[in-house]
């Protein structure tokens, strides 16, 4: 079976930069995946607040994850600095697909790369279609290859 080769930095629209932790590394000596869907949820989370989407409290917009997976490539350690790449590969009515790539230090080739499907939902969480302002913020970062070369199924923080 063959491999899709990882993504470049040029194949992402906005980026994030996050410096590991120690805490992040697990017995092996590198980031535990877990702590990797953890910085790909915050640099999505963060690119949202930044795009202008409310999205706490009552009034804000509501997204749930509905779907997510990560590819790893290479492996990152304590006390590397990763930039997060976020691009959207697909809109729905009232779904959008955020596909990240993690890049180590200077490395121009994904060490990881995941995604998320998030749904906007009510607080009775039935789907909502997206509002027009967030549409457009999503539109800014659709990958033009409609994520080609993705896994399928800013400052330092």
């Amino acid at each position: 079976m063959s491999r899709t080769p990882p993504s470049r930095r040029a194949d992402f629209a906005a980026f994030r930069s996050l410096t590991t932790r120690w805490k992040d590394n697990d017995a092996y000596g590198h980031i535990n995946n877990a702590s990797y869907y953890s910085f790909i949820d915050t640099a999505i989370t963060l690119w949202q607040i930044e795009s202008g989407m409310d999205i706490s409290g009552p009034g804000g917009l509501r997204f749930v994850a509905a779907a997510s997976g990560c590819t790893y490539f290479e492996e990152a350690r304590f006390p590397d600095v990763l930039h997060l790449g976020v691009r959207v590969s697909r809109i729905g009515s009232s779904s959008v697909r955020y596909e990240v790539g993690v890049f180590r230090n200077d490395d121009d080739r994904a060490c990881t790369e995941g995604f998320f499907v998030h749904v906007c939902v009510d607080e009775a969480m039935r789907p909502l279609p997206i509002p027009d302002p967030a549409r457009a913020a999503f539109e800014s970062l659709l990958h033009p290859s409609g994520g080609a070369g993705s896994p399928d199924p800013a400052g330092p923080v």
